[in-house]
């Protein structure tokens, strides 16, 4: 990527460019420091931004009966997209190819726990005044995902790789085993520093293990984005291995889920065990729509499904697989043409800010809940983006972000990392201290 091309902005959980203190305004303009990063990846974030925009925007089901094309595109895939997306941008965070070594971890750790601070903050602030039957917030979820992302900085990308496929397939099995008994809900609230106050047991327990976004199963989507931001992103081949991979992952998903439903019999088992307490019209709608972050634990059939949302280890595969195609063609587009995803990589370098911006206009009385909105909400959230990174390096929010852990990861290393005096070659010719 060079120079001439558009600038690709840094994004919440991302450091500044090389050359800039993290945290810090750069000297360097906007224009010019678009050598550290693939502008692919920032088209790849908006591509989640107007996913998740348009989910909550459009219903799921139209009055025609079929589900809208809004859900059949982004229902499950652009929240999944946006973890993975999680998950580069900390690999991107703490050395991208060059791991954390022990003495820089604590300070790259306290960073990111300083960053899943804000982000929780933010996201309990807004489950306040968003409604959860307009959107599910995913930051306090997301701001887990960044704390349990700790322990795993120092590992290889073959290790995260092997660690994203034992979650992906041991904890949704684990849940189904620990929820067992307990009903899925149709809307899940969003949580407030209220509940974190009063049942702080219970939100932990939601935001890890029964909410929408069941941070200990997803973090499956962060270790396989943190295995593909420590990979070598500037090589063709490299990202060609990464679409192919991802689209093996979706037809060994579906081809899987297929001959566990329809040849082995599942389905059968599945339709007399859900009869119980839906129709067969409400269990097409919902394997089509999907669950709010887990499904049903009346019968182990429901893990060989699907649905959006629902977090079984099939979902999280075909979702893995999807978000690494869209990510490869993003970067592979990127390279070639920078101008065209302009739009989309301008919302994609501050989706913190904008993400934020969306719930709170979704939220407004006088906001159209239609295609409209989408419309509406769209041409803010872009032309918000587009104006802003002309003359910022980072969103609001994001600058927020990096100059709070900016400036821990610094007192940290000031005392993990101490400062290395240069040697000075005296008139005899001999080293010395200076």
């Amino acid at each position: 990527m060079t120079a001439s091309r558009q600038p690709s902005l840094p994004h919440a959980c991302e450091p500044a460019p090389s050359g800039d203190v993290s945290g810090t305004p750069s000297s360097t303009a906007p224009a010019l420091r678009s050598t550290a990063r693939l502008v692919g990846i920032d088209a790849a974030r908006g591509i989640a931004l107007f996913g998740m925009m348009a989910v909550h925007n459009i219903d799921a089901v139209g009055d025609d009966g079929e589900v809208s094309l809004a859900w059949t595109l982004a229902a499950g895939k652009s929240a999944a997209l946006f973890a993975l997306l999680a998950g580069v941008g900390v690999a991107f965070a703490t050395g991208r190819r060059q791991r954390p070594t022990a003495r820089t971890w604590p300070g790259h750790a306290a960073a990111l726990l300083v960053r899943a601070l804000v982000i929780g903050g933010v996201g309990l602030l807004l489950g306040a005044v968003v409604p959860a039957d307009f959107a599910s917030v995913i930051l306090p979820y997301y701001a887990l995902l960044f704390v349990l992302a700790i322990p795993l900085l120092t590992l290889s990308s073959r290790a995260l790789i092997a660690l994203a496929a034992t979650i992906a397939a041991v904890m949704p099995v684990l849940s189904h085993w620990l929820r067992s008994g307990t009903e899925v809900r149709d809307t899940v609230p969003n949580l407030t520093f209220g509940d974190l106050v009063g049942e702080p047991g219970q939100v932990l327990g939601e935001l890890a293990l029964t909410g929408v976004y069941p941070a200990l199963s997803w973090m499956a989507y962060l270790c396989a984005g943190m295995a593909v931001g420590r990979a070598l992103l500037t090589s063709r081949r490299t990202v060609a291995a990464i679409i192919l991979t991802g689209a093996g992952l979706v037809v060994a998903a579906q081809t899987i889920s297929w001959f566990l439903l329809d040849v082995l019999g599942g389905r059968t088992d599945l339709e007399a065990a859900a009869s119980a307490s839906m129709s067969s019209d409400e269990l097409s709608e919902v394997m089509a729509v999907g669950w709010t972050g887990t499904t049903p634990t009346d019968t182990g059939w429901w893990l060989a499904t699907l649905a959006p949302h629902s977090t079984t280890p099939l979902d999280l595969a075909s979702t893995i697989g999807l978000g690494l195609v869209v990510l490869g063609v993003c970067i592979l587009l990127g390279r070639a043409t920078s101008t065209l995803l302009r739009p989309l990589a301008a919302a994609g370098s501050m989706t913190l800010t904008l993400y934020s911006l969306h719930l709170l206009l979704l939220s407004w009385s006088v906001m159209p809940g239609d295609a409209t909105g989408l419309l509406i909400q769209t041409a803010v959230v872009v032309a918000f983006a587009l104006v802003w990174s002309r003359f910022h390096a980072r969103g609001p929010l994001e600058e927020l972000v990096a100059r709070a852990s900016g400036a821990v990861r610094r007192r940290v290393q000031s005392v993990t990392e101490p400062r290395r005096e240069a040697l000075v070659i005296d008139g005899d010719g001999r080293v010395r201290a200076p």
